[in-house]
């Protein structure tokens, strides 16, 4: 029998944790499939709530600042172009057989990613001279890498009583009211947003961030402040809500999972450059027109509809848009295969 290869995964924090919980989800989905993985981060601080239990298969290890004396994996993953210690990269290019060095990027839904993706980078100097690393990017087409997903996630998520989960922890529903879970950024369209939702009697679960203490009860609006969730805690509130504002890559992608009418506020950019993002996937998906007018005014790029216009549109397109995206092989079985075909 084929041994079992050893992974690490180098990720650096830059803000929200959001690189940690992408790598974290890649490092858990390794060690359920079996895998023995080496996760090494610069500031581990937010596994604290994140994944209090940390998972048999994963070693975590801080970031080396200085030469650590270990054999590099048979996979290194090098995250979002976090750049590896240099001397690692020595102790790879040292190594009687070479490890395969990939950089996983970030997701986009820009045409770039299908050209892109795959591609070699060989490295002619530096202390990887020799080595070759290859482009790997999540996405939403069969010319990408696919979005994490864990097996069995879809029959686990059909399968789940969110009423019940909800009720076990004290956010049960008053009869008649809508449960939508938000999770943004500082944003300054949050007084409409707060209107629009208090037009039917809804029940806001404000999950932590810069909105939770800016939230104003109005009538027919009723809020929670919800606590920093492991994981799989927020996976399950997202299945449990009639909808979701997200934000960044993780949770974007467990909306889309979750299939229930979602809102993304993209992570902003100095330069706009995610307004070209955001219209990439709005595209991609083919969302509601009306549904663009939501997402348009919760990223600042016009007025926020007074009224949520197109969530009936949107709860008829989440489950399909969800069925096309599992139609594909999910993230880590085609990264698997990608290594093993260019050993």
């Amino acid at each position: 029998m084929e041994s079992r290869p050893l992974w690490d995964i180098f990720c650096r924090v830059i803000d929200n944790h959001g690189d940690l919980g992408v790598c974290w989800r890649l490092a858990r989905d390794l060690a359920m499939r079996g895998h023995t993985v080496r996760l090494w981060v610069d500031d581990a601080s937010a596994l604290a709530w994140m994944a209090p239990e940390l998972a048999a298969g994963i070693g975590l290890r801080a970031w080396p600042e200085q030469d650590v004396d270990v054999q590099p994996g048979d996979i290194v993953i090098e995250a979002f172009g976090c750049e590896l210690p240099p001397s690692f990269v020595a102790r790879m290019a040292a190594c009687p057989q070479a490890p395969r060095w990939i950089n996983l990027e970030y997701l986009s839904a820009e045409d770039y990613v299908e050209r892109s993706h795959g591609l070699a980078s060989p490295q002619f100097s530096g202390p990887g001279a020799g080595l070759t690393k290859h482009f790997f990017y999540p996405g939403f087409t069969a010319r990408t890498g696919g979005l994490l997903r864990e097996p069995g996630l879809l029959d686990q998520i059909d399968g789940f009583d969110g009423n019940s989960w909800l009720a076990q922890r004290g956010w049960a529903p008053r009869p008649g009211e809508r449960i939508v879970s938000l999770f943004a950024y500082a944003n300054a369209a949050l007084p409409a947003l707060l209107d629009a939702l208090a037009e039917e009697p809804t029940l806001l679960l404000a999950c932590p961030g810069p909105a939770q203490a800016r939230i104003e009860t109005r009538a027919g609006l009723r809020s929670i402040a919800v606590p920093y969730l492991p994981q799989q805690d927020y996976d399950r509130l997202l299945w449990s809500c009639d909808l979701n504002f997200v934000r960044g890559e993780d949770s974007f992608v467990r909306a889309q999972w979750a299939g229930k009418p979602f809102v993304w506020q993209i992570y902003p950019q100095h330069d706009d450059a995610h307004h070209a993002k955001l219209e990439a996937f709005m595209s991609r998906a083919d969302l509601p027109d009306a549904w663009r007018a939501v997402w348009h005014g919760w990223n600042g790029l016009g007025a926020l509809p007074a009224s949520l216009t197109g969530l009936a549109e949107a709860a008829a397109h989440a489950p399909a848009w969800r069925a096309q995206l599992a139609a594909q092989p999910d993230l880590l079985s085609q990264l698997d295969g990608f290594v093993r075909a260019s050993r």
